[in-house]
């Protein structure tokens, strides 16, 4: 069995944190901008149109990608756009490419474009913010705002008592990235996260979604993860509170069997403690694409055949994410958003 926990998976967390609260995103990072935002009409994410724009495949560590539509309070403009990267490697390109989506929505629309970037990297060193050239009298560029996550690293005690949730999710990062993969630790840290929860009173949506970037992003060897599982259980009996999503409600004891199962059989070939920690990852992702689809079929009626791919596919924080989707969906296509 390795000795170290999986690679971070920070994509889907930092994508639905900033969904759902987009404002407190804002106020957390970038205040002063936030400032000038008028909040009364709501933010429109335009991220369907983004993916038209961009550079299809994901740039090197870009773990989020956001365009959205805001109104400004001094009326200046009818609306901005405020395109928002959160970039968790350095990566020698990413100036110039911030120059390039800034050219490119403004090109596009036609509206003025705010480029934001959160550099959620480990070297406290890189700090880009511009992009120019100058030859023969002509500038061409950009200066863009940054904000850099390892700077909140030495102010746990404040992010422990901020009430915006994206101080929760800074620690999970910042944890994450502390643990270097150490199971134990990064376990140790996950739970304590976890029990935090409750602490400020949040609203249940905002608890749900708070646990499920916690347990997404913060990803644990097998082993360790089934005994996450049973202490948030156990958590959930206390607080009368449902964390787990209902495929993960029905999947876990099944799940686990069966992996059990395939895992001593690749044993056998591969090597006991190998074979059985991939075997407990597929069972449970399989298993809980057999229970999203029948859910979905349920509800919705005989799937196509592009939603029976995307589930085949899909990984397990995915087939998650789905699944917490479809308590508010009100179509198919709502769910694979």
């Amino acid at each position: 069995m390795s000795n170290f926990a999986p690679p971070a998976r920070y994509d889907l967390p930092w994508k639905n944190a900033l969904t759902h609260a987009f404002r407190d995103f804002m106020t957390f990072f970038f205040a002063d901008l936030a400032g000038q935002i008028d909040w009364s009409k709501r933010p429109r994410f335009r991220d369907k149109e983004l993916a038209g724009i961009n550079f299809g495949d994901a740039p090197h560590g870009v773990v989020a990608d956001k365009l959205v539509e805001v109104s400004l309070r001094n009326g200046g403009v009818q609306w901005v756009l405020i395109h928002i990267e959160v970039q968790a490697q350095h990566d020698a390109a990413l100036a110039r490419r911030v120059l390039d989506y800034n050219y490119r929505i403004f090109k596009e629309y036609g509206q003025p474009v705010a480029s934001l970037v959160l550099l959620a990297d480990d070297d406290p060193r890189w700090r880009p913010q511009a992009f120019h050239n100058k030859v023969l009298g002509t500038v061409m560029g950009i200066s863009f705002v940054t904000a850099k996550l390892l700077d909140y690293a030495g102010r746990t005690d404040t992010l422990l008592a901020s009430h915006n949730p994206f101080a929760l999710v800074t620690l999970a990062h910042l944890r994450t990235q502390q643990a270097h993969r150490d199971p134990d630790e990064l376990y140790a840290a996950k739970w304590q996260l976890t029990k935090l929860l409750y602490q400020h009173g949040w609203r249940k949506q905002r608890i749900i979604m708070l646990f499920n970037v916690i347990n997404w992003m913060m990803a644990l060897p097998a082993s360790h993860q089934r005994r996450y599982w049973q202490a948030v259980l156990h958590m959930e009996k206390e607080r009368n509170m449902k964390l787990l999503n209902p495929l993960e409600q029905m999947f876990l004891d099944d799940g686990l069997k069966k992996g059990l199962k395939q895992g001593l059989e690749q044993g056998l070939e591969r090597g006991l403690m190998q074979g059985l920690e991939q075997g407990l990852e597929r069972g449970r992702r399989e298993g809980a694409a057999l229970v999203l689809e029948r859910l979905l079929t349920q509800r919705f009626g005989p799937l196509p055949q592009t939603a029976r791919k995307k589930l085949a596919k899909a990984s397990l924080e995915q087939i998650g994410a789905w699944s917490d989707a479809l308590a508010e969906a009100q179509s198919l296509k709502q769910v694979f958003v």
